[in-house]
């Protein structure tokens, strides 16, 4: 290669390459960050809640996450299975309004399709006093793949409606969701 703007050009494409090679995943797997959470909630901590919220690679959850605690009611969005009514009020959640198509949320937050039919969406409020731990979705193994890890954040709340121990109050009943037409 005698040609210098070869030799320019090749140089500058091995660099490139060698950069790219560089750029390396985060240890953990996690992309994204722990976006700041709306008006009414600060940063707690509780390392058991933090532990319950987190999921090891293929398993779902949250691969990393900060604790908060509500001072006032905080509102949240859940879709969820109306197959299922039991999983109106489920541990996971949003802060802002699910839109669809379904296929995708389903991928923004690690949900497999065979965990839930995703054809409702409801909103509450959290409890003033609640603690919830925010954070981006972990990678999940699903029947026919494999969801990545996720930026979007996400809203772990400790329901447990076997028990009637809620978080949330003041819960819309649920409409169809993606709404007819999207």
């Amino acid at each position: 290669m005698k040609n210098p703007v070869q030799q320019f050009v090749y140089i500058v494409a091995l660099l490139a390459l060698g950069g790219c090679a560089s750029v390396a995943p985060p240890p953990d797997g996690c992309v994204g960050l722990v976006g700041t959470p709306p008006a009414g909630l600060v940063e707690s901590s509780d390392d058991a809640l933090l532990a319950s919220a987190l999921g090891a690679p293929t398993k779902g959850a949250l691969c990393k996450g900060k604790v908060f605690i509500a001072e006032r009611d905080v509102p949240v969005f859940r879709v969820w299975d109306a197959a299922k009514s039991y999983t109106l009020y489920g541990r996971w959640w949003s802060f802002a309004q699910p839109q669809g198509p379904r296929d995708q949320y389903q991928i923004d937050n690690d949900i497999c399709p065979e965990w839930s039919a995703l054809n409702k969406m409801s909103s509450c409020t959290i409890k003033s006093g609640s603690k919830i731990v925010v954070g981006p979705g972990q990678s999940a193994q699903c029947a026919a793949s494999l969801l990545p890890p996720s930026p979007i954040n996400q809203v772990y709340i400790p329901n447990d409606s076997k028990n009637n121990v809620l978080f949330v109050e003041n819960c819309s009943t649920g409409s169809d969701w993606p709404a007819p037409g999207k």
